[in-house]
């Protein structure tokens, strides 16, 4: 019986920490779709609230890593038990990562906004990159939630996607300014942009893989997961 309660309890510990995980999860995927609305609108006051909503999200990143840790060293989890917990750490730490993204965004949105430049159609330049990467990080969420490894490998083959799209943009940023110089600035601002969105893409995949190593117990990281179970992603 102890053995039991005790099983039970620990079901019921982790549970906690994964639901307050995946609240972080959306926590963050507002901060990102409110970046963007800001980028686009220029709304400073939005901004701001972006910028100090991130502190939240840096006490959810303490609190939950500290429940993570008090969670191991009181249950001692093995094998899938721990694969779960060590793989619900990290995807704290990229949650927290995203948000430190989506606070660049509203810096860069205030930057612009601020100083009046309009020279460059900054969020057109950024829409498509910054739509796909949203799908992706409430899909990597989903499928975490879920454990839907089918998804995740859907997930890890569109991040390749989202690095192409960067790359294009980074392409046409560069042509506008050496084109006219009056954009420079604010080609600038949007480069960060990009490249913040990108590196969320980047934080979806990860999470992609976290589901992967706990469904199959495979570290997948520097590999062509995707491409190598592309028939069984469907």
């Amino acid at each position: 019986m102890p053995s039991v309660h005790s099983s039970k309890q620990y079901d019921l510990e982790l549970d906690l920490i994964q639901s307050k995980v995946l609240a972080m999860g959306g926590l963050v995927e507002s901060q990102f779709h409110d970046a963007m609305a800001c980028f686009r609108s220029g709304d400073i006051v939005q901004a701001e609230q972006v910028i100090k909503g991130d502190a939240a999200v840096n006490q959810l990143e303490v609190t939950l890593d500290d429940a993570c840790s008090r969670l191991i060293v009181r249950r001692q989890p093995t094998a899938n038990d721990l694969r779960i917990v060590m793989s619900t750490y990290n995807l704290i730490t990229d949650l927290e990562r995203i948000g430190d993204e989506a606070s660049k965004i509203a810096r860069a949105a205030k930057s612009i906004k601020e100083r009046g430049a309009a020279i460059l159609n900054h969020y057109e330049t950024v829409r498509v990159i910054a739509a796909n990467t949203s799908d992706m990080l409430h899909d990597a969420l989903d499928a975490f939630a879920r454990l839907d490894e089918k998804q995740a490998i859907r997930i890890i083959a569109q991040d390749e996607g989202v690095d192409f799209e960067f790359r294009s943009i980074l392409r046409n940023l560069i042509t506008f300014m050496m084109e006219d110089p009056r954009t420079i600035s604010i080609a600038l601002d949007t480069l960060w942009v990009a490249k913040a969105i990108e590196r969320i893409g980047d934080h979806a995949k990860n999470i992609a893989e976290y589901v992967i190593y706990i469904v199959e117990g495979k570290d997948i990281r520097h590999t062509d997961y995707a491409a190598a179970n592309k028939d069984s992603a469907g």
